[in-house]
């Protein structure tokens, strides 16, 4: 579908970019971390049928602790190519999070120069859409820059679970949209961002270590919404599920 059907999420993604703190450290309140409830999603969507034995996943070790994603190569070639190829060269080891949205994003992957890199000596590369893969939270997703490529910058949508982030409001536009009833039910289950669907790359899907995930969405940030301590990613790796 083409972008411009999807000019009418454009208010909700305001909306709940202005209302998307819950507590706990990165809401500024609170001196403990916030277990979100996050229920398992019954789906035949690719996202939340896999991992499968065979399929390729990242695995990501942090200062706050392990979690791991779903890989998709199939379905976002470029970006998964670009990913891996900096994954292999060790680029991700010893950064930081650069950016945390409390229940909506946790970015990484800019590097020191704040403007992040790519295989092709920095050319960057157009995002990836398919109604295959959607914004649930725990999408893993390439972030795109002001001119709407993509980079090394990855990002985890931290979003909250259910109605606690996909309103009626947003399901009545994503059904005006015409999205599949497949894709409206799971993000009624699992939460996410449809706003962001069709304008960046989806990579993959957290499966294990979500929690890790919430606990570094609930860091306390500075003004930029940077991390004021650092959490720091010790190493991505590549594997094959067993």
């Amino acid at each position: 579908m083409h972008k411009k059907r999807w000019a009418v999420l454009v208010l909700a993604a305001t909306l709940m970019l202005t209302g998307c703190s819950f507590g706990g450290l990165g809401g500024g309140g609170g001196n403990s971390i916030q277990k979100i409830d996050r229920p398992a999603v019954e789906s035949a969507e690719l996202q939340f049928s896999h991992p499968t034995a065979g399929d390729t996943v990242a695995v990501f070790d942090t200062s706050a602790g392990v979690f791991k994603a779903v890989l998709f190569p199939e379905k976002a070639p470029q970006a998964y190519d670009n990913f891996a190829g900096l994954v292999q060269a060790g680029y991700y080891n010893g950064l930081t999070v650069s950016r945390v949205e409390s229940g909506f994003v946790v970015e990484a992957g800019q590097g020191t120069d704040g403007k992040g890199t790519t295989i092709w000596n920095g050319s960057r590369y157009p995002a990836e859409t398919t109604d295959s893969l959607h914004h649930y939270s725990g999408a893993l997703c390439m972030g795109t820059d002001a001119s709407g490529e993509c980079a090394s910058v990855f990002y985890v949508v931290q979003t909250l679970p259910g109605d606690q982030s996909v309103t009626q409001e947003l399901v009545d536009q994503m059904n005006d949209a015409g999205y599949r009833a497949e894709v409206v039910s799971a993000y009624q289950t699992a939460g996410g961002a449809p706003y962001l669907d069709y304008t960046d790359t989806v990579l993959g899907q957290v499966y294990e270590g979500m929690d890790v995930v919430d606990a570094i969405g609930q860091t306390g940030v500075d003004e930029n919404q940077k991390p004021t301590e650092d959490i720091t990613i010790n190493s991505v790796t590549i594997e094959t599920y067993q």
